[in-house]
């Protein structure tokens, strides 16, 4: 199985991985999903640490670490 590019924002040392899809389902995202998605993407880096810490704690977003690797800076 072949998979499209995830669609992510990256700010800092925070990534936001938002959508991925199988190649064999679809071919891309359509212009509408585009939109959306970069409206998404102003609301998603206009995080605090604080707004993001809630969504976490109200299981709306997943904090995924990788405590083997340093985050490049």
């Amino acid at each position: 199985m072949v998979f499209a590019p995830s669609l992510q924002y990256r700010i800092a040392e925070r990534a936001f991985f938002v959508y991925g899809f199988s190649k064999n389902n679809r071919d891309n995202i359509d212009d509408d999903e585009e939109a959306a998605f970069k409206k998404a993407a102003g609301y998603v880096l206009g995080l605090s640490d604080s707004d993001l810490a809630e969504l976490i704690d109200q299981k709306q977003f997943t904090e995924v670490h990788d405590h083997d690797k340093e985050t490049p800076k």
